[in-house]
């Protein structure tokens, strides 16, 4: 799998992927991002099994903590030595010019901006949406998100043969589309049967646009540590703010409309995500 980069003179030239994936000679973010999706449909599914059996909360998150601090420090220890550390190469990489600048870094910030806020916005209303706006009981509004956070660790595990076949932005078009079918069907849908569905593509939408939009950041040209910092902070931005703004509408005009906002974003999305594939075949052409 090869790449480009544009050089400080403005020629373009093909580079090789990160050290991991050119190590392993395949994409693996979207399987590391799958065990964090997996750790949360481990994590929903104890928290209903505990609030059913009326388990106190103050017990659970002790036993939580518990576990994760031997966790912590094990994987501490099991790091690379000078992990983190600057470089002499990478201090001088801070006086050139912003990474920011770059079109091509833009157009995967709009896309990392979309598919963030739309995980974002199910992990924190997707249950009361399902309660308020369609119905469900909370026990089975709670099995909802289950179910949509089996769906993304479905999707992060399977993605990399998708990733490998179609390059990233077709597959970032692709799951922007389908994300957007889900939520589309979440908003205008009454049927209790349909909005279930619906959150499998939803899951399986979001799934793999966070993890490849940072490998496609990466990737993008030079100084990639520059590069994904600053996607990563347009994500995760789009964690932070995005549910509260999404909140705050829901309350006004409810949160199935509300969710009209994350439906545009995934259209502003796959089009990103079209304009990144011709850029890139254009750069592919020209090599």
């Amino acid at each position: 799998m090869r790449t480009f980069v544009r050089t400080q003179e403005g020629t373009t030239a093909w580079t090789a992927p990160p050290p991991v994936e050119r190590i392993l000679g395949r994409p693996v973010l979207p399987t590391m991002h799958g065990f964090f999706s997996l750790g949360t449909v481990v994590g929903a599914t104890a928290g209903m099994v505990l609030t059913a059996v009326a388990y106190p909360a103050a017990w659970h998150l002790l036993v939580i903590g518990l576990i994760s601090v031997p966790v912590a420090v094990l994987s501490v220890r099991h790091l690379p030595a000078g992990l983190g550390r600057g470089t002499a190469a990478g201090n001088r990489e801070r006086g050139s010019a912003p990474v920011w600048r770059d079109p091509i870094l833009l157009i995967i910030g709009v896309i990392t901006l979309a598919m963030a806020l739309t995980e974002g916005a199910a992990n924190d209303w997707l249950p009361l949406i399902m309660v308020d706006g369609h119905g469900f009981g909370a026990a089975l509004g709670s099995a909802v998100y289950v179910v949509f956070a089996a769906a993304m660790t479905l999707g992060r595990f399977t993605g990399n043969r998708f990733l490998e076949r179609y390059g990233r932005a077709r597959v970032l078009a692709a799951g922007a589309i389908i994300g957007g079918a889900g939520v589309a069907l979440v908003i205008v849908v009454d049927s209790r049967l349909v909005a279930f569905a619906a959150v499998l593509l939803w899951g399986l939408g979001a799934a793999l646009g966070f993890p490849v939009a940072m490998s496609a950041a990466g990737e993008s040209g030079d100084h990639p540590a520059a590069r994904v910092s600053l996607v990563a902070t347009v994500g995760y931005v789009a964690f932070l703010v995005g549910p509260p703004a999404l909140g705050f509408l829901g309350d006004h005009y409810g949160l199935r409309n509300a969710m009209i906002v994350v439906l545009a974003f995934l259209v502003l999305a796959a089009a990103m995500a079209v304009r990144l594939h011709r850029a890139t075949a254009r750069v592919e052409v020209a090599g």
